[in-house]
């Protein structure tokens, strides 16, 4: 894949401007956390939708009962994840709102789709749930990592919040790794990565990945002064995850018969274009919190 500097360019620019939005969501407080990830959970499933639509026509019929009350109990996932001591909408915890509204949505959607109806359409079911697994569940879990009450005590004394350090390390990783394999690949990449993304290389994918995971991991032991295990692994999660769910989504794409999952950012396509690593990897991290952190 060769560089072309205009490219590099614009995609360049759009990451920056989504690195910037990422970071005061993160940084600002846990409200502005959400109101960011509402808005991305939500324009991820718009695009999903629309992938599956051309996947299989038969999606189309669904009735938008289905098609919203899927969302919203994605929705009231993420609100589950949220920290109650901090989000409350009076004295009422969102994570309480959230956990009532899955179960009321479930009951209902059940109700309408298998108790109501004479056939059970269980491919329809099925993409749903895969849209709910892929999506709700990752951002989710990104919102379970900043609802965190962790500390960290560095050797020079200091205390960090992990619970925003997490999802910058990984959204880190993910924008350092992308950038340096498109790089790498672009100068020596040769051999062709996948079918799926033709223009991925493994020269790109393997030395890309090696330097964003070395280059994170360093900086995160040496000037964050966290242990190695965290400082690595989570950029480790990122390269080889985030590669997967990047091809994940190319391969929906691919038979959608489409280009880009939206367009709302030059450079990078939709939602799920430029969030399609994240989704992937999300989970794994918060895995790797949990057993090691054990919250």
């Amino acid at each position: 894949m060769p560089f072309h500097f205009q490219t590099f360019k614009v995609r360049a620019i759009t990451a920056l401007v989504f690195v910037a939005v990422m970071l005061t969501g993160i940084l600002y407080n846990q409200w502005s956390f959400l109101l960011l990830i509402g808005i991305i959970h939500f324009g991820c499933w718009i695009e999903y939708k629309k992938l599956i639509d051309l996947i299989d026509p038969a999606y189309r019929s669904i009735s938008s009962l289905h098609s919203n009350m899927v969302m919203l109990i994605g929705g009231c996932f993420v609100l589950l994840n949220t920290q109650p001591d901090y989000l409350k909408v009076g004295n009422i915890a969102l994570s309480a709102i959230g956990w009532y509204g899955i179960m009321l949505l479930t009951i209902v959607f059940s109700a309408k789709e298998i108790v109501f109806k004479k056939m059970i359409d269980l491919p329809s079911i099925g993409y749903s749930v895969f849209g709910w697994c892929y999506i709700s569940l990752s951002w989710g879990l990104l919102i379970k990592l900043r609802s965190l009450n962790l500390f960290f005590t560095t050797k020079q004394g200091q205390y960090i919040d992990l619970g925003w350090l997490f999802p910058i390390i990984l959204i880190a990783s993910i924008w350092i790794n992308d950038t340096m394999q498109y790089l790498v690949g672009s100068f020596f990449g040769k051999t062709p990565f996948s079918k799926i993304s033709p223009k991925k290389t493994w020269e790109g994918t393997v030395g890309g990945s090696a330097l964003a995971i070395v280059t994170v991991g360093l900086f995160d032991s040496m000037y964050l002064g966290l242990p190695m295990a965290t400082s690595f692994v989570i950029p480790i999660i990122a390269a080889v995850i985030g590669t997967l769910g990047d091809l994940l989504e190319s391969k929906l794409k691919r038979m959608a018969n489409v280009k880009d999952s939206g367009q709302i950012m030059p450079g990078h396509g939709g939602f799920l274009d430029r969030f399609d690593s994240i989704l992937l990897a999300a989970p794994f991290v918060w895995l790797f919190v949990y057993f090691a952190y054990s919250y």
